[in-house]
Parts: structure tokens; sequence; C-alpha cells
């Protein structure tokens, strides 16, 4: 993944928050961790694994839902740097100095990109075993590398810490 925030490796390093999605489809659960991270006062980059996908959230987005719109781009847009929120398929720059990047469909997160940022958030479906275990792996090898994580899941509808990994 490239990124444009000014942190670089050395720098204080960004954590990784993974979400086990179990309760609200990600259709629902995104739009309220995309405003949470947004109330913290951060631009935000969600990252899929395709244009597609990335093209059916932006629909989806724009409709918005019972909170209402939230402001958001495509990435390539002529106005990338000055959006909130920019949806980039894999591949696809994240050009808006995102502090927060929110990653679904199992993308790669490496230890460098997590750096460059104040959050990485991973979210996956707890119903599909291959989400799973795509998430699992990257757990170990985000705090393997001295990443500090947590691992949010989903207890009646509300977020509920279940670990926490401190960096190295």
């Amino acid at each position: 993944m490239r990124y444009l925030h000014s942190q670089t490796v050395g720098d204080a390093m960004g954590a990784a928050y993974f979400y086990h999605l179990t309760d609200s489809p990600l259709d629902v659960a995104l739009p309220r961790l995309i405003e949470r991270a947004r109330a913290a006062g951060w631009r935000v980059a969600v990252q899929g694994r395709d244009a597609a996908q990335m093209d059916q959230l932006d629909k989806q987005l724009w409709r918005g839902d019972e909170a209402g719109f939230l402001p958001h781009g495509r990435a390539g847009g002529a106005h990338d740097a000055v959006q909130p929120v920019l949806l980039c398929a894999q591949g696809e720059a994240v050009g808006n100095d995102a502090a927060c990047i929110m990653t679904i469909g199992g993308i790669d997160v490496s230890a460098e990109s997590v750096a460059q940022v104040e959050r990485v958030c991973i979210l996956f479906d707890g119903h599909d075993p291959e989400a799973v275990q795509v998430a699992r792996t990257q757990w170990k090898a985000l705090t393997g590398a001295g990443i500090a994580a947590q691992y949010w899941a989903q207890d009646d509808g509300k977020w509920s810490k279940k670990a926490e990994s401190a960096a190295a």
C-alpha cells in the first residue's frame, strides 16, 4: 500500500485495529467506523480488493443511512487531496493524506504501511472462515513486527476489545 501521510518508519508507529464483524454486515459497520475516525479529526482512506467493490461502496455512501450522508470520493478524481474519506481499490494511491486507513476484503497490510499512519483498521467477516484466517495471519505478522494491535469483536451490536498487543 502507498500512503502519503508524513509519518515514516522510525517515527512513532501507528496501530492496527482488527474488527471482527459478526453482528453487523460491512455496509452497516464501515460507515459507523468511518464516522468515529472522522470524529477524531482524521482523514480516512478505505481500501478494497477491486474497483467494482469500491464503486458499490461509493453508491452506498452517497445514499447514506439513518445517520445521513457521509462525504467521500473515489480515488483518481481531481479532488482526492481534499476528500475527508477516499475510497481506493488495491493498487490505487491514497491521495488524501489519510491518518486512518480502513481495509476490507483481506488486503495485505505491512508493518511499514501501519507505521505511516495513525491507525489501520482491518475489517473482516466473522462468518467467512477464509477471512478469519487471513486476519489471524495479519495479526501474527504485524504484532511479530512490533506493531501495536487491538482485536475488537461485536457483542450484541457493540464493540468489545478482546485482545491487545503493545508495540515492541
